[in-house]
């Protein structure tokens, strides 16, 4: 179950907070719909649960606040708003995506897509999809670690009457099964007919905490829904008889050809139309609102029938229309064929039946120890499953292969140099850009879509993604600057022969500063895009290194202060001489060298940086 105590929003200037002081409970077992108009405070009420605002208040689930959770993912399904995907992810590769986040087996993602009626849309893209299509795939990341709670945020907005029947079967199917569901919504009918309890929201404060018996005859009263073409008409007869019988009956028009009729009943209705001669294409008792005064507003097009003044006949042009309009809900109400047909990238997929829809995924058991890989797999899945990679590392590569021929046409270049492809001109070549450039997307995509929003803020502030982040970074970054190098020297030697692509004599120990400079590069790209949540403060880091950090690096090499250590790499070769067997002080002595040169000690301390301040940003999260 939820139980949420004092919930409060931190006020902005000059304004009341959006949420003050709301309390309420959802129970297991059912559903729970937190109702209000579109400033009630809905949405931030349930950011403040999630902990994605900041705000006063503790929410529980099942017993414990959602940061004292190991798995948020495994207890709470989350779908606020669109799908937190990146639009050019397939529908699948972003399910499988999120099953490596969650530590679930990746054919959860073909389970709950068959669920939802979306295997004919698995390699579509996100971007792609219509509005039905998005919450239906809202509603898989829901289901996809199979949690036992449901938080979703107007889930049935913008969708058909069909549609969201299915979507209110499913959530009380998930309910019935045992599970806690809370949705929000603007529509009182739609929490009355759907929900067993109503929690009403207005102006941010709680009003009422209702079952949904009580709230549809507290809030709600009866009316007969009637569809004519006839419907103005009608109207005017339905009010002349009442007048003239001295009864209380109310007639509003709803647009088009519909009324609704308060204070009467289907049959009294019915024989009005059948002694007039009047059509009616529907006839059916409804449940429908108090009116703008209970909280929600009236629609636009809503006029109330007057008992003096009957509403003129509707033209038979305007009867026309109103009879194309019901010719095409009655279209929309029908059943879809069993079979589909094959699917066409031109025409939306059919939607699947609802008497299949409303069932559940199965069941699944996840062990409860994490596995150092499942970062990882998610990192992995999340750098390939689009073609930002592939299409930065091959832009990479072309802007080297012709960096490097002009270098050569030109002369006067220096031999490693001309294999990077670095002009003296630039303060980095293309190969270290392009790394700081994939290592801040690592993060900055985390933040422009986040799929982990349900784990704990915005990103979730975890060592073991920060580190298959920078492994994922290092091994491209790796590979960047092998292939750099390896089509430069075969580019060059095409054009200019074996002399401009002959591998310097000591190429071990500038292969390794190559690499560093690269990888390091990427990390930093890394670790700001994560300390400052924006790719470009992630590029922007890793250029402020050589235009900024390294003359102020130098400078404080050259002062007065430092001539102490000076020699301070052949004392630190001395000292680790005896603990390196087998020549690895050599290794020591290359690293030490890199590190004291201007850019891998500007580096190294941009780095250093970088990470303290992303581990005392994790820290300061956890602890608060």
């Amino acid at each position: 179950m939820i139980q949420a105590f004092g919930l409060t929003s931190n006020p902005r200037k000059g304004l009341a907070p959006a949420v003050d002081d709301v309390s309420f409970e959802a129970h297991a077992g059912q559903v729970t719909a937190l109702l209000g108009a579109a400033d009630a405070g809905k949405t931030t009420a349930l950011r403040l649960m999630l902990e994605l605002q900041q705000g006063r208040g503790v929410t529980y689930f099942r017993g414990r606040p959602l940061h004292r959770i190991a798995h948020p993912s495994r207890e709470v399904g989350v779908l606020l708003g669109d799908v937190p995907g990146h639009p050019a992810r397939t529908v699948r590769g972003h399910l499988r995506m999120l099953c490596a986040a969650a530590g679930v087996p990746v054919r959860r993602a073909d389970e709950v897509l068959e669920v939802v009626g979306l295997v004919s849309l698995r390699d579509e893209r996100i971007g792609t999809l219509s509005l039905g299509m998005d919450r239906r795939l809202g509603l898989a990341c829901a289901l996809l670690a199979d949690p036992h709670t449901l938080v979703l945020d107007e889930p049935a907005e913008g969708l058909t009457t069909r549609e969201s029947h299915w979507l209110y079967g499913t959530l009380r199917a998930h309910a019935a099964q045992g599970g806690t569901v809370l949705f929000t919504t603007a529509d009182p009918k739609e929490a009355a007919c759907t929900a067993d309890r109503v929690v009403t929201l207005d102006r941010g404060r709680l009003v009422a905490d209702q079952h949904a018996a009580d709230f549809a005859r507290t809030r709600l009263r009866p009316r007969v829904a009637v569809r004519s073409p006839h419907a103005a008409r009608l109207a005017a007869l339905l009010t002349k008889e009442a007048r003239t019988a001295h009864r209380s009956v109310e007639v509003v028009r709803e647009g088009g050809n519909r009324l609704s009729v308060y204070g009467s009943s289907c049959a009294d209705v019915g024989e009005t139309a059948f002694r007039h001669g009047v059509l009616v294409h529907q006839l059916a008792d409804e449940t429908g609102d108090m009116g703008p005064g209970a909280g929600v507003s009236a629609s636009p097009d809503t006029q109330r029938q007057s008992p003096e003044a009957p509403q003129p006949q509707e033209s038979p042009a305007q009867q026309e229309h109103e009879r194309q309009d019901e010719a095409q809900d009655q279209e929309q109400s029908q059943e879809p064929p069993a079979q589909q047909e094959p699917h066409n990238p031109q025409h939306p997929a059919p939607l699947t039946p609802l008497a299949a829809s409303t069932s559940l995924p199965p069941p699944i058991s996840v062990r409860p120890a994490p596995s150092p890989l499942r970062p990882l797999r998610y990192e992995l899945r999340r750098a390939t499953g689009i073609s930002t990679l592939f299409l930065t590392g091959a832009a990479v590569l072309v802007v080297s292969v012709v960096t490097a021929l002009v270098l050569a046409r030109i002369g006067h270049t220096p031999q490693e140099r001309l294999l990077a492809a670095w002009p003296r001109e630039l303060p980095l070549p293309p190969a270290a850009l392009g790394a700081g450039l994939l290592g801040a997307l690592a993060f900055g995509d985390e933040f422009r879509h986040p799929a982990l929003a349900a784990d704990r803020g915005t990103v979730p502030r975890r060592l073991g993604l920060l580190a298959a982040k920078l492994l994922v970074a290092a091994a491209t970054a790796l590979v960047l600057a092998v292939l750099t190098v390896g089509c430069d020297a075969e580019v060059l030697y095409l054009f200019y022969g074996r002399e401009l692509a002959e591998v310097p004599a000591d190429w071990l120990p500038r292969g390794a500063s190559w690499i560093g400079l690269v990888v390091g590069c990427a990390w930093a790209g890394v670790l700001a895009a994560g300390v400052f949540r924006s790719t470009t403060a992630g590029l922007a880091a890793v250029v402020c290194v050589p235009v900024l950090v390294v003359p102020l690096v130098q400078r404080l090499l050259e002062g007065p202060s430092v001539r102490a250590a000076t020699g301070w790499p052949m004392r630190l070769r001395e000292v680790l001489l005896s603990q390196w067997p087998f020549g690895g002080e050599r290794y020591v002595a290359a690293a030490a060298r890199m590190v004291a040169q201007p850019v891998g000690g500007a580096l190294t301390l941009s780095l250093t940086a970088l990470l303290c301040a992303y581990l005392f940003m994790t820290v300061r999260s956890r602890v608060r």
